[in-house]
């Protein structure tokens, strides 16, 4: 699938926390194409900054032809991008990356969908297009955001450091709390956890599907600046290294050193 960069219009913008925000985005044929875990570069409009922020989709809708995002601001690129209203322009280019395989999460099977920080806005889509048992772990520093979001599509379990909601602790700590078990995991966050979760799939032999945040450039694996320790060898580098923008950032849990 070739990406394709176009101008885009916001079709609206919400505050969810302090420094979460939400926005729908119509653009019709990536609304139409992306698949769940997929991710966007989305430029700014200072001529000054020429690289994009890779920002994972969070929903799509195929009627209404727009794809939402949920980000953090973190820095100048998006605080530009927390101001927009709807009816602006945004610069984007994607569907980019692979996404996850929903072929391995059957009906019959149980899934643990686990999201840490804001790896959880992109297990949003998957939660919706999965067909299978849901299991949906969210893990919180402390302030809550999109948790209720989830609760159509599976049993909803939440974990916090400060323990204000859910098990205090990390997400491998609510899944031990409650007992759960699951055929496959599918999880974004914070390298921490999911180094831990790899370890933990492995202690229980459990399918586990694994997507990498990393800081990227161009987007489209040209550049090698998002690479990641793998068992294979990069046909484009030819080392031990995979570009998670390109070759992910989906990996196997077992294929990746973390």
């Amino acid at each position: 699938m070739a990406q394709r960069k176009v101008t885009a219009f916001v079709d609206s913008q919400e505050r969810l926390t302090e420094d979460v925000y939400s926005m729908w985005i119509r653009e019709e044929e990536m609304a139409a194409q992306a698949k769940p875990g997929q991710f966007i570069s989305v430029y700014t409009k200072d001529g000054a900054k020429l690289l994009p922020r890779p920002i994972s989709i969070c929903e799509t809708n195929k009627e209404t032809g727009m794809l939402r995002i949920v980000y953090r601001t973190v820095g100048a690129g998006t605080e530009e991008f927390s101001r927009y209203q709807a009816g602006d322009t945004v610069d984007i280019m994607g569907p980019l990356g692979n996404g996850f395989p929903l072929e391995e999460a059957a009906e019959g099977k149980t899934a643990f969908l686990i999201g840490g920080g804001i790896g959880i806005p992109p297990m949003l889509e998957l939660a919706k297009q999965l067909n299978c048992n849901k299991e949906v772990i969210l893990g919180y520093r402390d302030v809550l955001f999109l948790n209720e979001e989830f609760a159509p599509y599976g049993e909803v379990v939440l974990a916090t450091e400060d323990g204000s909601a859910g098990t205090k602790g990390n997400v491998i700590d609510a899944i031990r709390e409650h007992g759960l078990k699951a055929d496959v995991i599918f999880a974004c966050g914070p390298t921490p956890m999911l180094r831990a979760l790899k370890a933990y799939a492995a202690e229980e032999n459990i399918t586990c599907f694994l997507s990498l945040e990393e800081k990227m450039a161009c987007g489209i694996g040209a550049c090698l600046a998002c690479v990641c320790k793998t068992k294979n060898v990069d046909e484009h580098s030819q080392v031990h290294n995979a570009r998670i923008c390109k070759d992910g950032p989906v990996f196997r849990a077992e294929e990746v050193e973390l």
